[in-house]
């Protein structure tokens, strides 16, 4: 039997176009999990701990996808200036799934801004904005719009399960966020960084299966094949 695989989705509240409330999700994760085998389910933004316990407990798996910056209020700090654009309602139905999936043991994916999500929901913080706290030689929203286009490499740890995975100690990865990991979140352990240190994934050793990376591998998948 094809496993259920949760995806969380985006909601419409900072899209100033918008009629009414919707949840939106960028069609290429739903066909990289059918791709790979898996059933997509769409999981709704507005979700309470009882709700997302419930959700979890019919599912096989997670894929936390990527969207706008979590509020840096889950991690003890105010916006650091207008680059931080948050969408709340997500946050908290995000922060239930997480602690309901990792209390459930399912096996969870984490992309972009589902691996900062993952790190907040177990105490850790974020770097706000990349190019004002940590200016680097590397450009991590790339200016190639094409989601396909791999622009820097990541180093990818010897030993990690991500190195298993993806078969290489050297990948290049396409990039598009401002923010990214700044302090570990509890259980965690880096995975792979960019050049210039950037956190860029993450894994929890003793677990079947928690990953974080910071690109799209969603959007790589034609490239690979």
């Amino acid at each position: 039997m094809r496993p259920v695989i949760g995806i969380t989705c985006a909601t419409s509240a900072l899209d100033p176009g918008a009629s009414q409330p919707q949840d939106r999700l960028n069609a290429a994760y739903s066909r990289a999990v059918m791709l790979a085998g898996g059933v997509p389910l769409i999981l709704p933004t507005v979700l309470s701990r009882e709700e997302a316990e419930a959700a979890v407990e019919r599912l096989d798996g997670i894929l936390l996808s990527g969207g706008a910056d979590l509020d840096p209020a889950l991690y003890g700090e105010k916006p650091l200036n207008a680059m931080v654009k948050v969408d709340s309602t997500r946050d908290a139905g995000e922060m239930a799934v997480v602690q309901a999936a990792l209390a459930a043991f399912r096996p969870m994916l984490a992309i972009c801004r589902g691996i900062q999500a993952l790190n907040v929901a177990l105490g850790g913080t974020l770097i706000q904005d990349i190019p004002s706290l940590a200016p680097s030689a590397v450009i991590h929203r790339q200016a190639d719009p094409r989601r396909q286009a791999a622009t820097h490499a990541v180093f990818v740890e010897e030993g990690s399960r991500l190195r298993g995975i993806l078969g290489c100690s050297t990948c290049l990865v396409n990039s598009f966020h401002h923010q990214a990991i700044g302090r570990l979140g509890e259980g965690l352990t880096v995975a792979a960084r960019a050049a210039d240190g950037i956190v860029e994934g993450v894994e929890m050793p003793g677990r079947p299966f928690v990953l974080g990376v910071q690109w799209h591998p969603e959007e790589l998948v034609d490239v690979q094949e």
